[in-house]
């Protein structure tokens, strides 16, 4: 008898033992459920934590018709057609120094998930040389969407045909030709026709540059005040199909489409080895919450892969350069470099 009672105590003991051993096995598993679950949801509340809860103001550090405000205008359209951000955006425009003016402003809406600004080259170039005490550090870079192109433009009329022809008759005596652009000298305008000047064999230091920022620059062009115009692409597609301009070159590497742009020749095509991007993005104030900043990454880049903006890229002769804020922060850092030793070279940097 008491042998029986052993073995069944035995066998109680056993089954005790298995079906711990059963339950301790199957907590693992669960753990593991309930911990890849919560990192998923963890990761959706990063990028869905912060939201806009009032109306976003994108600036336009210059007057109607840019290229900034284009861009601006154009960015906050398909965001609020689209419902990409369902938040209403307003534009506002705000002109002045080059650009300064507004950045001034911006600057003073610390942390401000709400003022947002378009900008380019200039905020590079503005501050090293002299114009601006703020500069892209002093910003929260969001994401870069466009790379737009500078186009150098005579009057139908006149005796050249190509940047070859142009750039001889420079070399010879650069300042008996006048070159007149819509932004400051030593900015966008300016640097990218010195630029390739250069790069042909013009001494840039003997360039005539002309600044007209208040809008009469290609009407100084038409009625002979000057003879050469440096602009963005988009601004002589008009002119060249009333037969009023010519375009000599851009500055991209490859020509653009479009049954106007494609007429243009590129500088390297020419056999001038440089090209100029302008490339434009997004900021906001300085301090912004990350989860703000990754809020507009992701905003940006369903804007740049939508087919409504890839529609006005191609009217407006953009290229897609999508960049996110560290990537766009790096991008800012390494072409400051390399502007601010040609602004040296012009005795144009502080």
């Amino acid at each position: 008898m008491k042998k029986v009672f052993t073995f069944f105590a035995f066998m109680l003991l056993m089954f005790f033992v298995v079906a711990c051993s059963g339950d301790s096995s199957e907590n693992p598993d669960t753990s593991e459920t309930t911990d890849s679950d919560s990192t998923e949801d963890s990761g959706s509340e990063i990028s869905d934590s912060w939201q806009p809860e009032q109306t976003i103001e994108f600036v336009a550090p210059a007057g109607a018709g840019g290229g900034w405000d284009t861009t601006a205008r154009m960015a906050a359209q398909v965001f609020n057609e689209t419902g990409i951000i369902e938040q209403d955006i307003g534009v506002e425009n705000q002109p002045g120094g080059g650009g300064a003016v507004a950045w001034a402003d911006i600057h003073k809406q610390d942390g401000s998930p709400y003022n947002l600004f378009v900008s380019s080259p200039p905020l590079l170039l503005v501050p090293l040389n002299g114009q601006s005490e703020f500069g892209h550090e002093d910003f929260t870079p969001l994401s870069n969407i466009i790379a737009d192109y500078g186009a150098f433009a005579v009057r139908a009329d006149a005796p050249w045909d190509d940047l070859n022809d142009l750039f001889e008759d420079m070399k010879e005596d650069p300042s008996s030709i006048s070159v007149v652009g819509a932004s400051s000298p030593g900015s966008m305008d300016h640097i990218q026709f010195v630029k390739i000047a250069k790069a042909a064999g013009v001494d840039p230091t003997k360039i005539k540059y002309v600044s007209d920022q208040d809008g009469g620059a290609l009407t100084s062009l038409l009625n002979g005040s000057v003879d050469v115009y440096s602009t963005g692409v988009a601004e002589t597609v008009e002119q060249v199909k009333a037969g009023e301009i010519k375009v000599l070159g851009i500055t991209a590497e490859e020509r653009l489409e479009g049954e106007v742009l494609s007429t243009f020749p590129t500088a390297i095509e020419q056999g001038i080895d440089e090209t100029f991007v302008n490339w434009r993005g997004f900021f906001g104030p300085p301090n912004m919450d990350p989860e703000a900043v990754n809020y507009y990454e992701q905003k940006f880049k369903e804007l740049s892969d939508s087919e409504e903006f890839a529609e006005i890229r191609a009217n407006y002769g953009w290229d897609e350069q999508y960049m996110n804020s560290e990537e766009y922060k790096k991008f800012l850092d390494e072409e400051k470099e390399s502007i601010a030793s040609l602004l040296e070279e012009l005795g144009l940097s502080e």
